[in-house]
């Protein structure tokens, strides 16, 4: 745990108490400083008096006694508007930070890596920190990525620190530097948050705000956004650029073609034999990781080595099962309708048989209509059903439910009395999980129960 000495004796406001909220008053706490949290869901606050945190009615705190507000990644801070609670302490020039700010301001002698992006961001961070393990560095990895950041441990001077970052978290963590960024994509995602496209945009931009020259941004120039952005810091030469491209040859930087890695136009790796990095999505991860890594001076092979043994993230495409002719897919983590392009064009040459819904992205699913052929019949479920179904109707066949239990019974009978070879169910919801589940987490952690429970009710059947 990290213990964040400089805020002994001030008094610091804590305001969300989810799993970040905790793991923050917990460090505050041991730093021994004057912690106020608050929450607005009363069965919340409940639990947190029960454990034994600080709960102080904000309603009524005066606001000129905090030295600090500390927000979980989840409350707006400015659009559609900030929390009410936001925006009275934002009156006497409180500014809003997070737990990275405040791991940073704790832990400034270690090396940061961060990554941001809308999708691959979890992937690329798992990845990193896999390979740098396997190296034998000193790293801890965290941040949105579901390890709170001060739940990790402390770092000295030869440590790094592998982070996944959020555009939330980027706005609100103002002195926080990287020294190695990574910029994968920028696609339409959590816009309500950010004021619309242009909002989005220039809170992605922040994963460089504090660069020096001696630092490294690599980013990718597949998509138009982030080919203005890299083309704008080449022509400033603030910092070091790296662009990386799973679409094109590029004449310097990291490029995949064919299935296979180049750097500087050079061949150092065939792809198609990672099987736990399937897809030209992976392959931007593994470059923005080969380029992060060469960066700070790794040879290519120990690179490789690191690839070929990394297990996997959960949620990301991860097979839960394989049942007589069935392949079961968890790809919880695809919150949007790009990332689910991802998980749909790697099993193109299967049967799918797709689950998706919940609270829908702005878009909904249109920009999927060129993969509606390869789906063999979709389940929807949760508070998109609806507009979804009419989208996909005249189409793909649809069966709407009530519940992703519901949905994923369905889809396992029908795949499975069907018969056919290469039949895959597959979650994959395009959408926010939190009109059913606390997260995509606990989404991904149902489906996986109620998959083996399925496959369990159909082995007693047999025997």
């Amino acid at each position: 745990m990290i213990i964040p000495h400089h805020l002994k004796d001030q008094k610091v406001a804590v305001l969300g108490l989810g799993r970040t909220g905790r793991s923050v008053i917990q460090s505050l706490m041991k730093a021994n400083a004057h912690v106020f949290a608050w929450d607005d869901q009363e069965s919340v606050r409940s639990a947190a008096r029960e454990q034994g945190l600080p709960i102080i009615d904000f309603n009524a705190i005066e606001w000129k006694s905090i030295d600090q507000l500390i927000l979980s990644p989840g409350i707006p801070h400015l659009y559609p508007a900030p929390h009410p609670l936001v925006a009275q302490a934002q009156t006497v020039g409180l500014r809003p930070v997070n737990d990275l700010e405040v791991l940073y301001q704790s832990q400034p002698q270690a090396f940061y890596i961060g990554i941001t992006g809308t999708n691959g961001k979890s992937t690329t961070t798992s990845l990193i920190g896999h390979i740098l393990k396997e190296c034998g560095k000193l790293v801890e990895v965290g941040g949105n990525l579901g390890i709170p950041a001060l739940d990790l441990n402390p770092l000295n001077e030869t440590g790094t620190y592998v982070l996944e970052v959020s555009s939330y978290q980027l706005e609100t963590s103002p002195s926080l530097h990287f020294n190695v960024g990574v910029l994968l994509n920028i696609t339409p995602d959590h816009l309500e948050r950010h004021g619309g496209m242009e909002g989005y945009i220039e809170a992605k931009k922040l994963i460089y705000k504090n660069a020096t020259p001696k630092d490294t941004l690599v980013i990718s120039v597949d998509d138009p956004h982030c080919l203005t952005i890299y083309e704008a810091l080449k022509a400033e030469g603030r910092m070091k650029v790296v662009p990386i491209s799973t679409c094109k040859s590029l004449p310097e930087g990291i490029y995949v073609k064919d299935g296979v890695l180049y750097e500087r136009t050079q061949p150092v790796l065939d792809l198609k034999g990672f099987s736990r990095l399937k897809g030209q999505h992976n392959w931007q991860n593994i470059a923005a990781a080969y380029g992060a890594l060469r960066s700070m001076g790794l040879e290519g092979e120990a690179i490789a080595k690191g690839i070929a043994s990394f297990p996997g993230l959960t949620h990301r495409q991860q097979v839960v099962a394989v049942y007589k002719n069935v392949t079961f897919v968890n790809d919880s983590k695809a919150t949007n309708a790009d990332a689910t392009a991802k998980a749909l064009t790697c099993y193109q040459d299967s049967r799918i048989y797709w689950l998706l819904g919940g609270r829908p992205k702005e878009g909904g699913i249109t920009s999927l209509k060129p993969y509606f052929p390869f789906i063999e019949h979709a389940f929807l479920y949760g508070e998109s059903a609806q507009s979804f179904y009419l989208t996909l109707e005249g189409e793909v066949p649809c069966t709407i439910c009530q519940t992703l239990e519901e949905a994923t019974e369905k889809a396992s009978r029908l795949a499975l009395e069907s018969k056919k070879q290469n039949a895959v169910v597959l979650l994959s919801p395009a959408c926010a999980s939190f009109d059913q589940f606390r997260d995509f987490e606990a989404r991904g952690d149902a489906f996986c129960g109620y998959v083996n429970a399925i496959i369990h009710s159909e082995q007693k059947k047999a025997s």
